[in-house]
């Protein structure tokens, strides 16, 4: 078996699960708005659905920006300013498009001010939740993951995994 410096295993790992993180996150954003966008066009009301596909346009926004920073932060990955905006524009390209394929509506002021100020509620409990779903799977699901990748690494015997757990505890 190749020997694979530690600092590399660990980043490697790091980013293996925060890819996971993003890929989980953007497919459950994803699933929703196309649910929402069904049930809401089933009762004809499209005004809504523009107004909900521009509100998750900022939450995914902010869940990038979040991933981003828990990368930089606890796997001490430095993610290049040009990834993210890659990122985020090819995100709200998608949404807009979207939103001009289904929607097809110009939303007035009025309605749509409307529309986003309940759907905002419902976007700040959202994102909290996903914070706090970042946060849960950082301090408990990472190291744990990085522990078992450490063990595979070397030599992958079961003593080597108790006394890693002993080292870490």
């Amino acid at each position: 078996m190749p020997t694979i410096d530690s600092g590399n295993r660990s980043s490697t790992a790091a980013i293996v699960v925060v890819v996971v993180v993003v890929v989980v996150v953007v497919v459950v954003v994803v699933v929703v708005v196309v649910a929402l966008i069904v049930v809401v066009a089933a009762i004809h009301l499209i005004v809504v659905a523009a107004a909900i596909v521009v509100v998750v346009v900022v939450v995914v926004v902010v869940v990038v920006v979040v991933v981003v920073v828990v990368v930089e932060v606890v796997a001490g990955v430095v993610v290049k300013a040009a990834t993210v905006v890659v990122v985020v524009v090819v995100v709200v390209v998608v949404v807009v498009v979207v939103v001009v394929v289904v929607a097809g509506v110009v939303v007035k002021a009025a309605t749509a001010a409307a529309v986003v100020v309940v759907v905002a509620v419902v976007v700040v409990v959202v994102v909290a939740v996903v914070i706090v779903v970042i946060v849960v799977v950082v301090v408990a699901v990472v190291p744990a993951v990085l522990i078992v990748v450490e063990v595979y690494l070397t030599k992958g015997r079961a003593g080597l995994l108790l006394k890693t757990l002993r080292r870490y505890q």
